[in-house]
């Protein structure tokens, strides 16, 4: 497989590598005799632009979940999966307009801060753990098992050198820059993965259309696979337990979205370190915008595999090479890396680094929000309440290279996942319903109390795990059976979600007999009044989203 990587594509790949580690350690510096304080290594000193927030929203988000897992998940089931790109883009709206406006009001450095404000410290302390364990042993680890995955897939390298290569890769520049490296060198990363996405897309449209070019392809696999563009899957679709149907747009989908781009630290970091608030509610509106053809980047490229590879023709067509590593029902995550393989000398190098792009970037943020949570939320509360700013970046270093450390170590267990996008989504939401809750009714209900949102985010798990396990684990074959409805996991959300909220409001209005809780937040109409600019931006892509499911209903 190396051998069809040419000394054309090494030289693309590594003046891209050479790029980023060069502008990241460039924006790191500091002046001579400064140190970075608390503020320059985990906000950047508040100081981003629109369009670097925007960028870098979009660098943090797209990663190989993205390009290898929903590209899978495009190839087993279709475009039904792009439903998380672009209600993603609805949410971000939703985020900027009601969300933003609180937290940068009370100056936050992380979203555990805003719980212990709202709430206690023994909350943000629970929360604080639950951020760090999911992002070191999920986040963490599935983007570098799938960066290792591709890698493997394309260019032959054994997939423990590749995870080793991609961690060393992203902790040159974010350990020692912090926020600053990332969000600059986020740029760069957005132009190369949605440049080269569409390189890719480009490349498996033509495939099949016989070289027809890309409208023609899109117009062969809409007919060759009708099924694969229909965005609300019937109950008769096998996949419909992953996307159920009108749920999708209702129902838990909203619980995983609002959850990881209203309250996931790694996310929404680069909006506390705006300019300002409008500055940060422009980067919303740039990052939802860019969010409308990214299922062009990821998914569309995951369903003209599924159409070559059943096509003996069209297969034929690509060589003896074209049946290696072929992607399958149970392997369904080696379509976008089986397609790159195709790639001409040069284009391969820039789609490479355009993966390796999506990769690097996440994985740069999310240590960085991990060291962030860990120094300012676990070490400054617990360990050293008066650190001063040299010891707190060297916490925030050191804790980053630990958490990368343990990734590292994981990620090649979960070797043999199939559709890890939806994988990931599962099993984040057995726990993101309770946080969600804990947030929207400590944001919005003022009679929520701390004793209401700790017994609501402890009673989120067993209420998860009621639905999840029951079906199939100690009910299965009972007389109890009956009582554990076999759900799709997105309506399980839901649903815990909705009871998390009443045991946290009944536990509130019985604590306090229905008054304020004296932590509550005073909102107005003031609060939520955003630009013409935002409000005009928002109804446009409000416009665009209705025409697409109004097309592919």
């Amino acid at each position: 497989m190396n051998t069809l990587f040419e000394f054309l594509d090494y030289t693309v790949f590594v003046c891209y590598a050479l790029l980023i580690l060069g502008v990241g350690l460039w924006v790191s510096r500091t002046k001579k005799g400064q140190e970075k304080n608390a503020e320059d290594y985990f906000l950047a000193s508040r100081s981003l632009p629109w369009w670097a927030i925007g960028a870098s929203l979009i660098a943090a988000n797209i990663s190989a979940e993205q390009f290898i897992g929903m590209s899978g998940s495009g190839f087993a089931l279709g475009l039904g999966i792009a439903s998380y790109e672009w209600m993603g883009a609805v949410t971000l709206l939703v985020v900027g307009k009601y969300f933003l406006p609180i937290f940068i009001d009370k100056g936050l450095y992380t979203i555990p801060e805003f719980v212990e404000k709202r709430f206690s410290t023994n909350l943000k302390t629970i929360l604080a753990v639950f951020w760090i364990a999911l992002y070191v042993f999920v986040n963490l680890t599935s983007v570098l098992y799938l960066g290792g995955l591709a890698l493997e897939t394309i260019l032959g390298i054994n997939i423990v050198y590749a995870i080793v290569g991609l961690a060393l890769f992203a902790a040159a520049y974010s350990l020692y820059g912090g926020l600053s490296a990332v969000a600059w060198t986020d740029i760069i990363q957005v132009i190369f993965l949605v440049f080269g996405g569409l390189v890719t897309t480009y490349l498996a449209l033509d495939s099949a259309s016989g070289g027809q070019g890309v409208l023609a392809g899109l117009h062969n696999i809409f007919e060759a696979a009708p099924n694969h563009f229909d965005m609300i899957l019937d109950k008769s679709n096998p996949e419909y337990i992953n996307l159920p149907g009108i749920g999708v747009l209702v129902g838990g989908m909203w619980v995983a979205n609002l959850y990881y781009w209203g309250f996931n630290q790694y996310i929404i970091q680069r909006t506390l370190a705006a300019k300002s608030l409008r500055e940060s509610q422009k980067g919303i509106l740039f990052a939802a915008g860019l969010k409308l053809i990214i299922p062009l980047v990821v998914v569309i490229p995951g369903i003209a595999a599924y159409v070559i590879v059943n096509d003996p023709q069209m297969l034929a067509s690509l060589g003896e090479n074209g049946v290696a590593n072929i992607p399958s029902s149970g392997a369904s995550d080696k379509a976008y890396p089986w397609l790159m393989q195709f790639l001409p000398t040069g284009l391969k190098g820039v789609a490479v680094a355009a993966l390796a792009a999506a990769i690097v970037s996440s994985l740069a943020s999310m240590l960085n929000s991990t060291s962030t949570i860990f120094t300012m939320d676990i070490y400054r509360q617990y360990f050293n309440r008066h650190a001063n700013d040299r010891a707190t970046v060297n916490v925030g270093r050191l804790s980053a290279g630990v958490a990368l450390a343990i990734a590292v170590a994981i990620a090649p267990i979960l070797d043999g996942l199939d559709q890890a996008f939806q994988f990931i989504q599962e099993y984040t939401g057995i726990v993101s319903p309770g946080i969600l809750a804990v947030f929207l009714l400590g944001l919005f209900w003022k009679k929520t109390t701390n004793r209401g949102a700790i017994v609501g985010a402890l009673a989120s798990i067993p209420i998860a795990m009621f639905f999840k396990v029951g079906p199939k684990g100690w009910a299965a074959g009972s007389a109890f059976e009956s009582w554990f409805p076999t759900l799709p996991w997105m309506d399980q959300m839901g649903l815990t979600c909705l009871g998390t909220m009443s045991i946290i409001a009944l536990v509130s209005y019985l604590q306090k007999k229905g008054e304020n809780d004296v932590k509550g937040i005073a909102l107005s109409k003031e609060t939520f009044k955003t630009s013409p600019l935002f409000n005009i931006g928002s109804f446009a892509i409000l416009v665009v989203l209705a025409v697409v499911y109004a097309l592919f209903w």
